[in-house]
């Protein structure tokens, strides 16, 4: 699960082997492969720099247990 911030300063997780599509405006709007929409104040840059870093931990731990 990765942190973001909704536009009113709320933070929640989100699993981003769930992201469908991910789009740009002057906010980021997140489409999951179930259709929910989700609308975060992070860059698109900065939410892949999150997925990057929560795929190497969970590799990390992977192979720790292994």
């Amino acid at each position: 699960m990765i942190k973001l911030t909704r536009i009113d300063g709320t933070e929640f997780y989100l699993n981003p082997d769930l992201f469908e599509v991910m789009e740009a405006s002057h906010d980021t709007h997140i489409t999951l492969t179930n259709g929910h929409r989700y609308v975060c104040q992070e860059s698109p840059e900065t939410i892949i720099e999150r997925i990057a870093e929560f795929r190497r931990k969970a590799i990390g731990a992977i192979r720790r247990t292994a």
